[in-house]
């Protein structure tokens, strides 16, 4: 512990470096490598508590495989159905058993296909088409969402349990659609629909009250493909009219039913998309033009806004390293996985992102430490008026700022454990 009656000169510095370090040994960033002789990874999911990572690789012979990676295990090859050897895993339930995606059959179809240790890859069906492809799964794996073909060959969102099977979602009046994601509780289904004038806009399903569109931002298209835990949140793309220069871009949304679709704008760039939420939908990722028109991995928040994931944690990039998107981020919003180039490999890699602990309520012990001291009472002083998403444990109670909230907390909470 650090005191500070008689040594709080001498100790000050010691304190405050020893939790900067604290929260310095909470981050980390993990490249996932490839497949033996493999020349690329790209992430597209990861469990609620980080351990277990899926997306796509290719082989020794180039062939893109279903991949899920573990710290222990590395990165395994999920193979294929026998078919053309192909496949890509898109989803995986919160505690890594379940894999959903799709991969080729004997027939050269791409076909939906739910994965776990035991069972290996079942077969998910179609809607009386040849083809399916699966992109969402619930908190539990037991539902499962994509897109398949029906007997007319027009693809539809579909919605599939073991007891219903494949369920067609329908459209919004047009010949097609799609689901990319389902909420925990396999309840709020979200992708993109055609309606009547062969418009492909986002769409949000529930069993009550169907299919419902979501809007634009003023242009002509929208795409949703991310929902949160409880389905009120939904995050994706939207066409946008820029009367600047008078064009359409595509532009990250974050949709609510209260206050509609929301443009959360660039990195200094034209374009931005948003690929995942976390489960309460307060913190968006996905990948936004700079302005020099780079592609940037972004993470976004009400209170930060859109910030590129590169400058925020250059500390943990090699030199010519770069995060380009960010595809998934975990429930809490600690974890968060996509890919970019690896320097080190000069790949494109899969990586694994720990922002950290976020806010939780804690009673003041900053440090974790078990004992309300001076040390804590020292870190919220020294992170007095920040702001964002990103404050580990010294924004106390959670509300985005560190003020005097937060050091009441502290204080009233001081000398409890110690």
């Amino acid at each position: 512990m650090c005191y500070t009656q008689s040594r709080f000169n001498a100790l000050l510095s010691a304190c405050v470096m020893s939790l900067i370090a604290t929260a310095g040994w909470s981050q980390s960033l993990t490249w996932l490598g490839v497949l033996p002789n493999g020349t690329y990874s790209y992430a597209h999911a990861v469990s609620a508590d980080g351990a277990v990572v899926v997306g796509v690789a290719d082989n020794a012979a180039g062939r893109q495989r279903a991949f899920r990676w573990t710290a222990l295990g590395g990165m395994q090859d999920l193979g294929t159905l026998l078919g053309y050897n192909r496949s890509s895993a898109y989803a995986v339930s919160a505690d890594g058993a379940v894999v959903v995606a799709w991969a080729w059959n004997v027939a050269g179809h791409g076909r939906a296909f739910r994965w776990t240790a035991s069972g290996g890859m079942q077969d998910l069906g179609t809607l009386g088409g040849g083809r399916s492809w699966a992109y969402g799964v619930s908190a539990d794996g037991a539902v499962v969402v994509g897109v398949a073909e029906n007997a007319a060959g027009q693809y539809r969102a579909f919605r599939w349990t073991a007891l219903g099977g494949m369920q067609d979602l329908g459209t919004l009046g047009g010949y097609e659609s799609g689901a990319n994601a389902v909420s925990a509780d396999g309840a709020v289904v979200v992708g993109w629909a055609w309606n009547a004038a062969g418009r492909s806009l986002a769409f949000r399903w529930t069993a009550s009250g169907g299919m419902q569109d979501l809007g634009t931002l003023g242009g002509n298209y929208s795409d949703a493909n991310a929902v949160s835990a409880d389905g009120a949140v939904v995050v994706g793309v939207a066409s946008y009219y820029d009367y600047v220069s008078r064009r359409y871009y595509e532009r990250a949304f974050r949709w609510t039913a209260s206050g509609g679709m929301q443009n959360l704008g660039t990195l200094g760039g034209n374009e931005s998309w948003a690929y995942g939420v976390s489960a309460d939908g307060s913190v968006v990722v996905g990948e936004a033009k700079n302005a020099a028109g780079q592609y940037r991995a972004f993470r976004w928040t009400a209170a930060g806004g859109m910030e590129d994931l590169n400058t925020t944690y250059a500390s943990l990039l090699t030199n010519g390293s770069v995060l380009w998107r960010a595809s998934a981020i975990s429930p809490d919003g600690r974890y968060i996985v996509g890919w970019g180039i690896n320097a080190a490999t000069n790949r494109h890699e899969a990586f694994l992102l720990d922002t950290g602990p976020r806010c939780t309520a804690h009673n003041g012990d900053v440090d974790a430490n078990g004992c309300v001291d001076d040390a804590d009472l020292l870190a919220v002083l020294f992170a007095f008026g920040n702001t964002g998403s990103n404050l580990v444990r010294v924004d106390v109670n959670c509300d985005g700022v560190v003020d005097d909230a937060d050091l009441l907390q502290v204080l009233f909470n001081f000398g409890s454990g110690c």
